[in-house]
């Protein structure tokens, strides 16, 4: 049985990533919502019928978990999402957990990146709440950087000046870490720590979700030797267009 990963569109492709890597001998469906990204820009209820239609198709294939590779769908749909199904569902968060334990006691401040949705979310809020009780956590949209990467435009011309603007009402010597709080942002990581001190870290939630997908499979005994193969769908239909598997499989090297 396969491994189902879910994003709205080519992020997930950076969980995808550590997936294989970590669990190289399984088999998986990448699901990328190519039709309604994206998410972050739009309504919670709209999101919600996006990500049930998605995550029902998922099913249907006979995978043996999810893993919601989208901070914006786990933000907004994750709870109920385990309500309806009975396999496992692997959602992710922005990291805040590791950054308010690493600037715990380094007098910095941490900046939480994330799409528009999920700063909104009561989730991420909460989170918050919870975790920074020295109020360290500043919150910032990089909403744009999804379109960027949908359109496949990882250049330093395009992307540079629009996070210079971003990030200048920030003075950034006061941060000791950065929190990418969607996948489609670590495709920019190098981009972002040009623009930052060399003593900021950025951290995301991939690996800790994946570890969190080994962990489960192992208690279930679920952990089985495939042959590493991954199919790839945009919204229900599978990609069969050699061009634009190359653009993924692309993507999936560029990460190493």
């Amino acid at each position: 049985m396969k491994i189902g990963v879910f994003d709205s569109g080519i992020g997930g492709i950076t969980v995808l990533h550590d997936a294989v890597k970590m669990l190289p001998n399984e088999d998986y469906i990448y699901y990328a919502d190519t039709m309604n990204v994206p998410y972050g820009t739009k309504p919670k209820e709209e999101v919600k019928k996006y990500i049930f239609y998605a995550i029902d198709f998922i099913v249907s294939q006979g995978v043996k978990a999810i893993v919601v590779a989208c901070n914006t769908a786990t933000s907004v749909a994750i709870e109920e999402l385990r309500n309806r199904y009975s396999i496992p569902i692997i959602g992710m968060e922005p990291a805040v957990k590791p950054a308010v334990e690493k600037n715990k006691n380094a007098d910095k401040r941490i900046l939480v990146t994330a799409t528009e949705l999920t700063l909104k979310q009561d989730k991420l809020q909460n989170l918050i709440a919870k975790l920074d009780n020295e109020h360290i956590v500043d919150l910032l949209s990089l909403q744009e950087l999804v379109r960027f990467a949908e359109k496949f435009d990882f250049s330093e011309e395009t992307v540079l000046p629009y996070l210079k603007e971003r990030l200048s009402n920030f003075d950034l010597s006061n941060y000791g870490t950065v929190v990418l709080g969607c996948t489609h942002f670590t495709f920019f990581k190098d981009m972002i720590q040009k623009l930052l001190p060399e003593d900021v870290d950025i951290i995301d939630g991939n690996m800790g979700t994946v570890n969190n997908l080994r962990r489960i499979l192992e208690e279930m005994n679920l952990l089985n030797e495939g042959n590493g193969s991954i199919d790839f769908y945009n919204s229900g239909v599978r990609v069969e267009d050699q061009e634009k598997l190359r653009q993924y499989k692309d993507l999936l090297k560029q990460l190493d």
